[in-house]
């Protein structure tokens, strides 16, 4: 038996080494505890970016999103004043990101969806009436008020459709383009489709606007918008160095995967039942604990916590 004073010396002992016990490591620097992002203004990015919010104030992190064009999101992660972005849409923006890839100043990070369509499209109504391919507007050029409607100035898809119209492909010589964002370009759709008028816009998935309006895709814009209706697939892409400088968030983005049906209902809630997009992402979240499971594999929190605990008890 130990003596009450052997066993007094012992409990101090161990008090002693709990006390003395050093704390986790931090996951990343300081410095990484802003991550700064970008939203083109589209619907499908301001829901990935929430979704990815969520994740990051679970972990400890700050997540700062700017709303910027395209041309501008890239140029300010070449300049090192972004660090993320989720919506690399490939190949409609390859003109401007794989220079940048080439030269080494932005950085693929992971294949975050795929199995997505990107080009032009009609109404339901107008799709019924034979308005299947980029050829068959000409013939139609008054139906259609010879306007092609996309989202915001700058855009890869508006510079896709400006260029087939300059080179007078499909006979669209004398068509214009209408510039706007993707909510003043889907009110127009919107305005048409009350009054059954035609009209011809870029659309993509995923998207309410997929459900909303059953849009006709057109065939034959392969030279523009690639192949299979402008088949695309979205990356997440970095700043050079962010993963070296910030490698615990790094593994998150290289986990890091979307699901088009996830992206969609986060979409409807927040176009059709005024949820917020947080509040939306949190709700379809808390359905995926797989899908967390998988994003947060190894992944800690900014105290070097395990971050999968975390953030199921943020959400």
């Amino acid at each position: 038996m130990f003596r009450a004073g052997a066993v007094a010396s012992l409990s101090a002992v161990l008090l002693a080494t709990v006390v003395s016990a050093p704390p986790a490591l931090a996951a990343d620097p300081a410095k990484c505890g802003v991550v700064r992002m970008s939203d083109p203004g589209w619907a499908d990015i301001t829901s990935t970016n929430a979704m990815l919010g969520l994740v990051l104030e679970g972990l400890g992190y700050k997540q700062k999103v700017e709303t910027l064009s395209v041309p501008v999101t890239f140029e300010s992660l070449k300049n090192g004043q972004l660090d993320v972005f989720l919506g690399n849409w490939m190949p409609a923006q390859e003109r401007f990101a794989k220079p940048l890839i080439d030269a080494g100043a932005l950085v693929t990070i992971k294949k975050n969806l795929e199995g997505i369509r990107f080009t032009l499209a009609v109404p339901d109504y107008v799709a019924a009436a034979g308005i299947k391919d980029f050829a068959d507007l000409a013939a139609h050029a008054d139906k259609f008020d010879r306007k092609i409607y996309g989202i915001e100035p700058g855009a890869p898809g508006n510079q896709n459709i400006q260029k087939a119209i300059d080179t007078n492909d499909f006979g669209l010589k004398g068509w214009e383009l209408i510039e706007s964002s993707e909510q003043a370009m889907l009110s127009q759709v919107e305005k048409a489709k009350r009054g059954q008028k035609w009209i011809v816009f870029l659309a993509w998935e995923p998207h309410p606007m997929n459900t909303k309006y059953a849009p006709g895709y057109l065939s034959g814009g392969d030279k523009y918008f690639g192949a299979n209706y402008g088949s695309a697939s979205v990356y997440t892409v970095t700043r050079r160095g962010y993963s070296e400088d910030c490698p615990n968030l790094a593994k998150l983005l290289r986990q890091l995967t979307f699901e088009v049906g996830i992206e969609n209902a986060i979409m409807a809630a927040m176009a059709d039942g005024g949820a917020s997009a947080q509040n939306a992402a949190r709700a379809e979240l808390k359905k995926r604990p797989d899908l967390i499971g998988q994003w947060l594999d190894g992944v800690q929190t900014t105290d070097g916590q395990p971050g999968l605990a975390a953030v199921q008890g943020k959400l």
